[in-house]
């Protein structure tokens, strides 16, 4: 590499995605139906080149959903490895907080990433978010009683050595 190139440029680079966990009053998750793909999701997406993950998950939300929100604490952090296609990934899951009715009536779906959207209780978001997402909405939805971030590798709290 030429001298005025950055030591870091050599250096391994990790996708990043960033998602916001919103719940109605009743405490129900809310799920987004996307048309490319059989599992459910929610609100988030990948970060982009220079954007920050809090910005992403602001911009991702707005983008699918229409809702202006400044997200809130960070609830989980998964690293998930390669598998398949797919590279690893860190995922991170922000707080987007309780939706009220006069919110939820503002959610305008954009349909090129979103079909539809259901709030559901943590039993049917389970058959309906593919299970590395199950797994770090649970811990997000505990992350937030705690008020502890979860770290977690594959969907689960390392093994302690």
């Amino acid at each position: 590499m030429p001298d005025d190139v950055h030591f870091t440029a050599k250096q391994p680079t990790k996708r990043v995605a960033a998602d916001c966990l919103f719940t109605d009053e009743s405490g129900r998750l809310l799920v987004l139906e996307p048309p490319y793909k059989p599992t459910w999701d929610i609100p988030g997406g990948v970060v982009e080149r220079d954007e920050s993950p809090r910005l992403a998950a602001q911009r991702e939300v707005r983008e699918e959903i229409g809702l202006i929100v400044e997200p809130g604490v960070l609830l989980a952090v998964d690293w998930l490895s390669r598998s398949g296609d797919f590279t690893e990934i860190v995922a991170l899951l922000f707080d987007g907080g309780v939706l009220a009715p006069a919110d939820i009536d503002r959610i305008v779906i954009e349909p090129t990433e979103v079909s539809s959207f259901r709030f559901v209780t943590p039993d049917e978001a389970e058959r309906l978010l593919d299970a590395d997402q199950f797994a770090r909405v649970t811990a997000g939805l505990e992350a937030r009683r705690s008020a502890a971030t979860a770290y977690l590798e594959n969907g689960f709290p390392p093994r302690r050595t």
